[in-house]
């Protein structure tokens, strides 16, 4: 597949792609929207008592159910959390069938040894009301709305609640569907290419869910929000979108690239950032969520820490922190899975290799996060298993 670029697009192209996007206020667009929704909703004085509205997404492949977005009066206490959705039998039936759950006194519920509600009593919350975000037959996740006054959801503020949690759950879906249809895109390309590259189903799910893995061990130190973590699991597997315009022959070569056939492949790069612009120009989607984060994925996930990377020569904390998470992911997928020209290697050799070159091509943080995952990698790999050809 040949992807065309217009002079004015190359231009504008070229003249951003070689500076990092700023991707700081951006990673706070839809949860400072919360934020300010929950004052107007406030402002109400029947509903002043809501003091912390939640958002948890359902990732069905994986059964997990994880903390968004939140606006939260006081502490959060659920911050990076995760669970088996299979694991809640209240909260499944409420996706199942598409109820709505009220629980008015918290601390009964607390009592019978609920992890989540004891952790929301131990920050002050007394009550809760649940809402699932579904449409048309999928299931996004739910809306958690909680107050520090025992029996604080009555009927009548309900009543005043349903429109709020009816676009709030809106929102969230307006959000989500841009970038699945950006995710959706770039599948297409990918199935209707000639091109045949290793990105396969299996090997994206596990780089993305190596790079959930290493966000959530990096958060405390960087202050990486939930918001954060979720976009860049989402962008994570679109990284190599530019392998489209590698001819096969180089793409596919078990042997050591020549230095031309190298150079060609470094084009992916420059190429990737260019195919995603048109894709968000041409579809439609300049409102698509941290499009700074995912153009960074793209653009930088081959520079090096020491500034031997390419194309741009890139080196330390000048490269963003979503392309250096991005790095380690995909090289550890690609060290330990099978290729028809080489086997896989271990886990503990793969670590070897990343501990090796930390600080030189890698970022010593990411790869101290992902060698202390150890246990969820197995888990991920056990789960996204996958045959040479698949």
């Amino acid at each position: 597949m040949n992807i065309k670029v217009s002079d004015d697009q190359a231009k504008t192209v070229k003249h951003n792609v070689g500076v990092p996007m700023p991707t700081t206020a951006a990673h706070r667009g839809l949860a400072e929207r919360l934020i300010c929704l929950h004052d107007e909703i406030k402002g109400d004085d029947s509903l002043g008592g809501l003091n912390r509205i939640a958002i948890a997404l359902y990732d069905e492949s994986s059964d997990i159910l994880k903390t968004f977005i939140h606006s939260s009066d006081g502490d959060n206490p659920l911050e990076h959390s995760t669970a088996k959705l299979s694991e809640m039998p209240g909260l499944k039936l409420l996706a199942r069938m598409g109820g709505r759950r009220t629980l008015n006194d918290l601390e009964k519920v607390a009592l019978a040894g609920r992890d989540h509600a004891i952790r929301l009593v131990a920050s002050g919350y007394r009550s809760s009301y649940t809402v699932p975000i579904q449409s048309k037959g999928m299931f996004y996740g739910f809306l958690f709305l909680n107050s520090f006054e025992t029996g604080f959801f009555t009927a009548p503020v309900l009543h005043r609640l349903r429109p709020y949690a009816e676009l709030i759950a809106q929102i969230v879906m307006r959000e989500l569907d841009t970038v699945r249809m950006m995710q959706a895109a770039v599948k297409v390309i990918r199935q209707v290419s000639t091109v045949r590259d290793e990105e396969t189903g299996a090997h994206l799910a596990r780089m993305a869910r190596y790079t959930r893995a290493i966000a959530l061990k990096l958060a405390p130190r960087y202050g990486l929000n939930d918001e954060f973590v979720e976009y860049l699991f989402q962008f994570a597997p679109l990284h190599d979108l530019g392998k489209i315009s590698v001819p096969d022959h180089i793409l596919l070569k078990p042997a050591r690239l020549t230095p031309q056939e190298f150079n060609i492949m470094k084009g992916h790069v420059a190429r990737g950032v260019e195919i995603v612009d048109l894709m968000v120009g041409d579809m439609g989607l300049q409102s698509l969520p941290h499009f700074p984060m995912l153009r960074n994925v793209i653009a930088y996930h081959h520079e090096a820490m020491d500034g031997s990377g390419y194309p741009y020569g890139l080196s330390g904390e000048a490269i963003p922190l979503e392309a250096r998470i991005a790095a380690v992911a995909d090289v550890f997928d690609a060290l330990t899975s099978a290729r028809p020209y080489k086997e896989p290697w271990t886990n503990d050799k793969a670590f070897d290799l990343l501990r090796s070159q930390s600080g030189t091509k890698f970022d010593p943080d990411c790869v101290a996060a992902l060698v202390d995952s150890v246990a969820t990698i197995g888990d991920i790999q056990a789960r996204f298993d996958e045959t040479v050809y698949d």
